[in-house]
């Protein structure tokens, strides 16, 4: 038992000892990414080098230039048809049809709880009550501000004034 052990020492201290320089080199080299990676800025990247991400204003479906693709992926992209953003003009044009924004119950509770204080209501306070997260309020409240229902004093929503 003990020659099994002790051969499995032997050739665990030989394999570790094989693989040492190649971890120094790994160390260096990370060290050496990192430095580069101060100097340049995250654009050079591992990640955006190999072309997993792609560049700020480039279409969805594209690469950084120079990456490099596999046949299969660009006979993919080349029957695809290219990629184009939506422009803010027509986007309400295109809009689906749906409820109307503000309509909901969350917006029909957040109204009523206003309503129902008197002295006025804060944003947390107001979230702590109906269970939601604060950021859900900061773009309703404004939007029934814009549409009359509230108004805003200080920190605190109040109903309408009649």
């Amino acid at each position: 038992m003990t020659d099994f052990l002790d051969q499995k020492r032997s050739e665990i201290t030989k394999r570790l000892n094989e693989l040492r320089p190649l971890m120094d080199e790994y160390q260096r080299l990370e060290a050496a990414s990192a430095a580069l990676e101060q100097l340049t800025g995250p654009a050079s990247s591992p990640a955006r080098r190999n072309g997993a991400r792609r560049g700020p204003g480039r279409p969805r479906g594209s690469r950084a230039p120079g990456a490099a693709t596999t046949t299969k992926t660009a006979a993919a992209r080349a029957t695809r048809k290219p990629a184009t953003r939506r422009k803010s003009a027509t986007a309400s044009a295109t809009r689906r049809p749906g409820r109307r924004r503000g309509s909901g119950a969350r917006t029909a509770q957040t109204l009523e709880l206003v309503s129902a204080s008197s002295s006025g209501i804060t944003i947390p306070e107001l979230a702590e009550k109906m269970g939601i997260k604060q950021n859900y309020l900061y773009r309703v409240l404004p939007a029934l501000q814009k549409e009359g229902k509230v108004r805003k004093r200080g920190r605190s929503w109040l109903p309408k004034a009649a």
